[in-house]
């Protein structure tokens, strides 16, 4: 068995045996958010104070128990497309992904995965800023695209939920993906990402990098639609980019808005565990301004 196929053998067992990362955190169930405030086209809010949130839970309101407005531990997975398509364009996503690393601050973490056929770790989670950057720089061209297993494995990867801080501080976590096509060759299909991603607390930050020429075909379309759903629902963003030379902004807009979101838990008032989805909406009294932020959640069930 060769490398990739050998790791893509650790991820699947890993996978297989992980239980998917729920909201909750120690004995009660809590539930936190990390909320993103913007106005116009994009503009960051910050400054915010816990009387100008509102959350509400299948329309009925909670009380918030937890509130920070400064930044927070991130653990991050950086998912790189290094497909056939990307030969020509690899060296700018390549320097993108190194600004945006470098980025990272003292308690973060991040790991690199590069996908075309299969999804495979070329970097665990680390601090080392210097591995992620040989991690990324390695990276090369060549195979189809397995978008889907790479953010399935991704979201399943009991690694992520072991990240924990020096300080024991609740660890946001993110993915951050860059894809320039629809899925090709994956096992998987798109509901059962989104179904996984509706399991765990992550968000996803997607990255659709496209040419002029690419713009009018019905494939990217599809994996455009796929992206920013994805992003919506997880509470992450999607971006879409014409040029490989757009690329460090687009990561830098990433790196900005999670270094400014603010951290919010509540108690559910719902007593039911019966494990059903439940709505969430976050509204922020601020001039103009939009909070986003996770769907929802799976609530708690009891195994009795």
């Amino acid at each position: 068995m060769n490398g990739r196929l050998a790791t893509v053998a650790v991820w699947t067992t890993l996978a297989g045996v992980a239980a998917a990362a729920q909201v909750f955190r120690g004995g009660t169930d809590t539930v936190f958010l990390s909320v993103t405030v913007t106005r116009g086209a994009g503009q960051l809010v910050g400054g915010l104070t816990r009387e100008k949130f509102l959350v509400y839970e299948d329309g009925v309101k909670q009380e918030i128990t937890t509130f920070s407005s400064s930044q927070q531990p991130i653990a991050l997975s950086i998912l790189l497309d290094t497909s056939t398509s990307m030969e020509y364009k690899l060296g700018l996503a390549q320097e993108g992904a190194i600004g945006f690393v470098r980025r990272l601050l003292a308690d973060d973490v991040a790991q690199i995965v590069d996908f075309d056929n299969q999804p495979v770790v070329v970097q665990d989670f680390t601090r080392d800023v210097a591995l992620l950057e040989a991690a990324i720089r390695k990276t090369q061209a060549g195979g189809s695209t397995s978008l889907y297993n790479a953010l399935y494995q991704a979201l399943r990867d009991p690694r992520f939920a072991q990240t924990a801080s020096a300080s024991d501080e609740i660890r946001r976590r993110a993915i951050v993906v860059l894809s320039d096509g629809e899925d090709t060759s994956s096992l998987l299909d798109y509901d059962e990402v989104l179904a996984t991603s509706k399991r765990t607390d992550v968000s996803v930050y997607a990255i659709g990098l496209r040419s002029r020429e690419d713009a009018p075909r019905r494939g990217f379309n599809e994996a455009e639609f796929v992206l920013r759903t994805l992003s919506q629902e997880t509470g992450g963003r999607a971006f879409f980019v014409d040029d490989a030379r757009q690329l460090p902004a687009v990561y830098q807009q990433i790196a900005d808005e999670l270094a400014n979101q603010y951290s919010i838990g509540y108690t559910s008032k719902n007593p039911r565990r019966n494990g059903a989805w439940r709505q969430i909406h976050v509204r922020v009294s601020a001039p103009e301004a939009t909070a986003r932020t996770k769907s929802g959640y799976f609530g708690p069930k009891d195994t009795r």
